[in-house]
């Protein structure tokens, strides 16, 4: 059998982390896990039962809510994409709005939210031939990964790419407020008590400001064959 490794991709919000992961886990038909969507998930049936918005975080009932939350990813035959499905609903394009974006990271600094999710992930991957992308996936998740490769970019550059892929569907917010979440997001996740977003002390840093995706694909590659 060919050896196959797990990969850990963590970085900064927008910076192309699952961009990246995808292409890879199609190139060594590999199973790729967005644990970023996991969380949105959650984000998202929150605020539709009015714990979370941008000004409000209840806390105890989003953990009490936690027994009622069950995801999963389901294979789309059109594009090829692992899309999420909420309590058996397909919310892939819901859970990508500005407005889950603006609440996903203060409802994953909850310790109960990240221990649940953690936990899911580590059995997604426990076989290896995954590629997951996220926050905490080479501190935390998967620590002894073969390969943990850091996402970061220039913050403009990342605002940019936000702001064409909301366009793209449709959401019309400004650059100024993609600049602001993700800034916020930033903050909130590499400050945050449980699990906060770092780097890997054997990660690689992989800066792909001036890198298209080809580009990134090529040197990411280039790691994984050398830890094949």
């Amino acid at each position: 059998m060919r050896k196959t490794i797990t990969i850990a991709i963590d970085g900064f919000s927008s910076c192309g982390k699952s961009t990246l992961a995808k292409a890879l886990a199609k190139e060594l038909s590999y199973i790729f896990i967005d644990t970023g969507a996991m969380y949105r998930g959650v984000a998202l049936y929150c605020m539709r039962k009015g714990f979370l918005s941008h000004d409000v975080l209840n806390t105890p009932q989003i953990i009490a809510s936690l027994k009622n939350i069950e995801l999963h990813f389901e294979l789309n035959e059109d594009t090829g994409k692992p899309e999420l499905y909420l309590n058996g609903v397909n919310e892939e394009s819901n859970i990508r709005k500005l407005d889950v974006s603006q609440c996903v990271s203060p409802v994953a600094t909850i310790k109960e939210v990240r221990k649940k999710l953690v936990s899911a992930q580590r059995k997604m991957g426990d076989k290896g031939g995954v590629v997951m992308d996220g926050r905490d996936i080479g501190t935390v998740v998967f620590p002894k990964a073969e390969l943990k490769i850091f996402v970061t970019a220039d913050k403009l550059i990342r605002t940019e790419r936000r702001w064409k892929e909301l366009h793209a569907k449709g959401d019309q917010a400004t650059r100024d407020e993609i600049m602001v979440n993700l800034l916020e997001r930033d903050q909130i996740d590499s400050t945050r008590e449980e699990s906060p977003l770092r780097q890997a002390d054997d990660a690689i840093v992989l800066d792909n400001s001036d890198l298209d995706q080809l580009e990134q694909l090529e040197i990411a590659l280039g790691w994984v064959n050398e830890r094949l």
